[in-house]
């Protein structure tokens, strides 16, 4: 008996690590037990960038389009798979600016998705990805992982309804959920995006390029870091996870690296150097700067810690990883 598995984004930079980790072994732990892996199903607006990896694995089947659209959600209902990893969203900013979208996206793709899964012979184990954005503080402040939700963004309004919809369908049986709170990430591959937080990627990733790079905010703003990484290897963990060890709590805080600006840059120079530091432009912006600040700069996650979960060792870490995979991510 073979496990089947569904990433939906799994063309954004942590789906493709997911995805990428997944076709490199034959067996994975699920809800406490080693399965074998069967069909990988790869769902993303667009999929060329899979291209590569569908070439050199018979299991990947790449799925190009909506999940707004029924005849997708008809392919994963007559797929049934047993793993539901669902990365596909609207990111901050975007949200922001866009408020039909993220919606339409980020709870109604997300409540479809759900309503899809709830019809499956077994309910299957269902990866919710959210953020640390689900939290506001007065400025950037310490929290612990059980402090109240309280979103003071579009996004984060949006992820923190998907959780409750998570953990309600998983409180009914109908899925086994297990919703991540992913910290912000950094160094991000590619291109910058429109989250607010993409600075964070962007300070690093460009200047080690030969590239400038904008800094929209304060040096002394404090962020709650992981590398990608990190985010891939935590979501096997969430994965593997027994549903008995979430007891009634669905929702993972993700234990982060606690850093700020201005040591991030101090990191970057002992890396890059000099001319690494000089390519970072400071440039506020006060949209940027109100969503961001409004984050925790450090989260306290014991529970998530207990269950597994781990964070990188240092910032310094997290660049000097990146830097390492640099010729491979120019190619992605």
């Amino acid at each position: 008996m073979t496990t089947d598995i569904l990433i939906t984004g799994a063309a954004g930079f942590i789906g493709k690590a997911v995805l990428t980790e997944l076709s490199s072994k034959d067996q994975i732990d699920m809800d406490g037990a080693p399965q074998t892996i069967g069909n990988i199903l790869a769902l993303d607006l667009s999929t060329d960038a899979l291209l590569d990896l569908a070439d050199h694995d018979p299991r990947i089947r790449l799925i190009s389009g909506s999940l707004a659209d029924k005849d997708i959600l008809h392919q994963i209902a007559a797929a049934q798979p047993k793993v539901i990893v669902h990365l596909a969203a609207v990111v901050s900013s975007a949200a922001e600016a866009d408020f039909r979208l993220g919606v339409d996206v980020n709870v109604n793709a997300t409540i479809g998705l759900i309503d899809v899964a709830r019809q499956f012979n077994a309910a299957p184990l269902f990866v919710f990805s959210s953020s640390v954005a689900v939290f506001s503080c007065a400025d950037n402040d310490t929290i612990d992982e059980d402090t109240l939700p309280r979103p003071m963004s579009s996004y984060g309004t949006q992820k923190l309804i998907g959780e409750l919809m998570v953990r309600d369908a998983s409180r009914k049986g109908m899925i086994r959920g297990r919703t991540l709170r992913f910290p912000t990430i950094s160094v991000r591959p590619g291109k910058p995006n429109a989250a607010a937080s993409s600075f964070a990627s962007g300070i690093i990733r460009e200047p080690l390029a030969g590239r400038q790079a904008v800094l929209p905010v304060g040096k002394d703003l404090r962020l709650h870091l992981a590398s990608p990484e990190r985010a891939c290897s935590n979501t096997l963990t969430a994965i593997a996870l027994p549903q008995d060890a979430l007891h009634a709590e669905t929702t993972i805080t993700l234990p982060g690296v606690s850093v700020t600006v201005a040591e991030m840059l101090e990191a970057l120079q002992k890396i890059g150097g000099d001319d690494a530091v000089g390519r970072v432009i400071e440039q506020h912006d006060t949209k940027v700067a109100q969503i961001v600040r409004s984050w925790p700069g450090e989260i306290r996650t014991p529970r998530a810690e207990q269950m597994g979960f781990k964070a990188d060792e240092s910032i310094e870490q997290i660049i000097e990883l990146h830097a390492s995979l640099m010729p491979e991510r120019s190619k992605s």
